[in-house]
């Protein structure tokens, strides 16, 4: 695995932020989260790898807030093509 940077899914709309921060924290020392408002997803930073690893293997699948969460290795965004600005009304 490589990176410190996790996606985290399926979970309740009401999750915040801090929940998530909190529920990692056990996990080790967290930089930052991200949570798509809205989408059930979001994204956690861990200090290093090896805490990223541990979280990891402890919470996907682990219930949190009636839901089974996802998590998983962040991937950079894809890449879109542009669409283009010929726009015709």
């Amino acid at each position: 695995m490589q990176g410190s940077k996790l996606y985290v899914g399926n979970f309740g709309l009401t999750v915040t932020s801090e929940d998530l921060k909190t529920l990692f924290s056990g996990y080790g020392e967290v930089r930052q989260v991200n949570v798509i408002e809205g989408k059930g997803f979001g994204f956690v930073e861990m200090a290093n790898q090896a805490e990223a690893e541990k979280a990891k293997k402890e919470l996907d699948g682990s219930a949190f807030k009636g839901r089974n969460l996802k998590v998983d290795v962040a991937r950079p965004p894809k890449s879109r093509p542009h669409r283009g600005g010929n726009r015709r009304f």
